[in-house]
Order: structure tokens, then C-alpha cells, then sequence
């Protein structure tokens, strides 16, 4: 087993860590397209017009309706045949293959951004309307309220919910494996491959996704008791 997972040139050491770079760099850009993705969401739904309020609520639906895999095989596999197609219009040939890290991060980042969404609206209505309107009421610019009284509290209540988001977008990762990106998914399928070492490898990945999972516990809980210390001694000060 050691021989196996040792950092030499014949050992999967390097593999399965360069891997586990990759599914974590896949997991935050998916993210960080989902945050804007979920933004406009979570402002479509709180809209006070109809049509996009019904916008929002279609993408989500949509997105959380329709099994994770089948949307990385649709843009990948059917982007590329899109934009294939598109080229034979201008004299090209062949079939053109999109980045896999680039619509992995896109796959996972739409998905990611419909349940964003819902974490951010929900953020958005555990704001007291007084702190707005109390703003609004002293003159205070727009786009200064959201920047010191909205965007600051809505992050500071969505931090729980994009725990689990982060969680089901670093499982999710596991998925863009179908295109032959080497994550730590289809790094564990090689390595079980051309060992023969199944059970050893499966479990070396199941391991990782484990220690990526505690620290991101860890990280989403030290910001959480940051974002509440300084939310209370604002409150503390404003109040004296």
C-alpha cells in the first residue's frame, strides 16, 4: 500500500494530490460563478415585477429539477456539438472539444447558482426592513445601503446555507470525471485501473473529499464567528 502511495516517480502520491488541487480549484470556481449566477437569482425572485419573478423561479426549477450529470453531459458533450456546428458555417471541420475544466465550472456553477439563489433570498428576507428604511429616511445613497447595510447582513445570513452549497458543489466535482478531467474521481479511477487496487484507491479518495470537507467546515465556521463578533460589536457601539 505504501508502495503504491508513495511521491516517486512509480507512486500515485502526486497524482492523487495534483487531483485533489483540481476538484478544489473546479469546486471554488464553480462557486464563484454560482454566487453571480445565484445573485441574480435571488433578485429575479425578489423582484416586484411579475415577469422576473417568474424568471427566477423557472431557472431554479429547471436547474434543480434536471439530474446534475445529465447538465455536464448537455454542455459539454452537447456544446460541443452545438459550436461545432456553428463553425461548419464558417468553412471549419471537425468536431470542436470544449475546455472540460472551463464546463465543468460552468455545469456546476449554473446548478450551484439556482440553490445560491434561495440562500440568498432567504438572507435577503431575514433583513430587517427598518435598517433600509431608516437609510432611506436619512438620504443615504442607493447603492450605499447596499453596500453597508445589505450586502454585509445578507452574507452574514447566508454564510450557513453556502456551507452546504459549497458541500454539494465539492461532491458534484466528482461528476465532471466524465470528461476526462483528472479530478480526484477519475485520479482514483486510473490509479484503481492500473493496479487493480480498488478498495485502496476508492478509499484514498473518499478520504480526501473527507479532509476537504473538514476544512471547509472549519473555514465556513471561523468566518460565521467573525461575521457575528463584528456584527455585535457594531451593534454594541451603535447602541452606546
Amino acid at each position: 500500500m505504501m508502495e503504491l502511495f508513495n511521491f516517486s516517480d512509480s507512486g500515485w502520491g502526486w497524482p492523487m494530490l495534483s487531483a485533489a488541487l483540481t476538484t478544489l480549484l473546479l469546486s471554488v470556481a464553480a462557486v464563484g460563478v454560482g454566487a453571480v449566477v445565484g445573485a441574480m437569482v435571488a433578485a429575479a425572485k425578489l423582484s416586484e415585477h411579475r415577469f422576473f419573478r417568474l424568471l427566477g423561479e423557472g431557472y431554479s426549477v429547471v436547474f434543480r429539477g434536471i439530474p446534475e450529470l445529465l447538465i455536464i453531459y448537455l454542455f459539454y458533450f452537447g456544446g460541443g456539438a452545438l459550436v461545432s456546428q456553428i463553425g461548419q458555417l464558417f468553412g471549419a471541420s471537425g468536431f470542436v472539444e470544449l475546455p472540460p475544466f472551463m464546463i465543468g465550472a460552468l455545469a456546476i456553477g449554473l446548478i450551484s447558482g439556482s440553490y445560491q439563489g434561495e440562500v440568498y433570498r432567504a438572507a435577503r428576507l431575514a433583513l430587517r426592513a427598518g435598517e433600509v428604511e431608516a437609510a432611506a429616511a436619512i438620504g443615504m445613497p442607493r447603492w450605499r445601503i447596499l453596500q453597508r447595510i445589505i450586502v454585509p447582513q445578507v452574507v452574514r445570513y447566508a454564510l450557513p446555507g453556502m456551507s452546504n452549497v459549497w458541500q454539494m458543489s465539492l461532491k458534484d466535482s466528482a461528476l465532471v470525471s466524465v470528461t476526462g478531467i483528472v479530478e480526484l474521481m477519475r485520479a482514483s479511477q486510473l490509479a484503481a485501473g492500473s493496479t487493480r487496487d480498488y478498495f485502496g484507491f476508492y478509499l484514498a479518495g473518499g478520504i480526501c473529499y473527507l479532509v476537504l470537507t473538514l476544512f471547509s467546515n472549519q473555514a465556513f465556521k471561523r468566518a460565521e464567528t467573525r461575521m457575528n463578533r463584528a456584527y455585535l460589536q457594531r451593534t454594541a457601539a451603535a447602541g452606546g
